[in-house]
């Protein structure tokens, strides 16, 4: 396992991920600012954040609950990015490679949660003398 949440492709994935959102919603329309422009981008940036913060728990049912939390601001990100679509705020190809991005970044989410999920109960290891 990663000593880092840095070191996992997924987070690496998933701040470029909010980095585009960033980028791409600084067109839409100046009354959106407090509406989709900002809800696409905390979506966004809760994805990688939820990443971090489920790597640095202690326990790895924690990480795979903040996964979980991530799993769910990201498809959250994707129903916004349609929305935003169908009020022309983005174009068909914009719309197009945010989604790739939120597709490859939902892969590697599943594919790490199930690894998590598949290993063997972590044992504690509790000090010498103590009865467990």
């Amino acid at each position: 396992m990663a000593r880092s949440y840095r070191e996992l492709l997924v987070w690496q994935k998933a701040k470029t991920l909010a980095v585009h959102a960033y980028r791409f919603s600084e067109k839409f329309p100046r009354a959106e600012t407090y509406g989709l422009t900002s809800q696409i981008r905390r979506a966004a940036v809760s994805v990688a954040s939820n990443i971090a913060e489920g790597q640095g728990r202690l326990t790895r049912g924690e990480f795979v609950h903040f996964l979980g939390q991530a799993r769910g601001s990201l498809l959250e990100l994707d129903t916004q990015l349609e929305i935003a679509l169908d009020l022309n705020y983005l174009n068909a190809e914009q719309q197009q490679e945010m989604a790739q991005e939120a597709y490859q970044v939902l892969g590697l989410l599943n594919r790490l949660i199930e690894s998590l999920r598949s290993k063997p109960a972590e044992r504690s290891s509790a000090p010498e003398g103590v009865k467990r």
